[in-house]
């Protein structure tokens, strides 16, 4: 797909509306303006779930070698330990 530097758009309705109101507020001047910083907080939001999806694979990658060295905790312990945990908490809150 290729880019344009002139782009014309249809939001439709509700975000015509939308904008509407935002424009409204004062907060913003242009609906430019409004649609720019709907895309930088949506390009915000990629570059973090980039982030936390690179974090999550180092994870990954740590608990495998770790699980190929034999330093781990096996399911039962494990679920009985969450188990644990769980009822005490109700508990607490009853």
């Amino acid at each position: 797909m290729s880019y344009s530097s002139g782009m014309n758009v249809n939001l439709g309705t509700v975000f015509d509306q939308f904008i509407g109101e935002l424009l409204k507020t004062g907060l913003y001047q242009t609906q430019s303006e409004v649609v720019r910083e709907g895309l930088r907080l949506l390009k915000e939001r990629e570059e973090l779930k980039q982030l936390r999806l690179a974090e999550l694979r180092k994870e990954i990658a740590i608990g495998s070698e770790q699980a190929d060295r034999g330093e781990f905790v096996g399911g039962e312990e494990t679920f009985a330990e969450i188990r644990k945990r769980s009822a005490n908490r109700k508990r607490g809150k009853g």
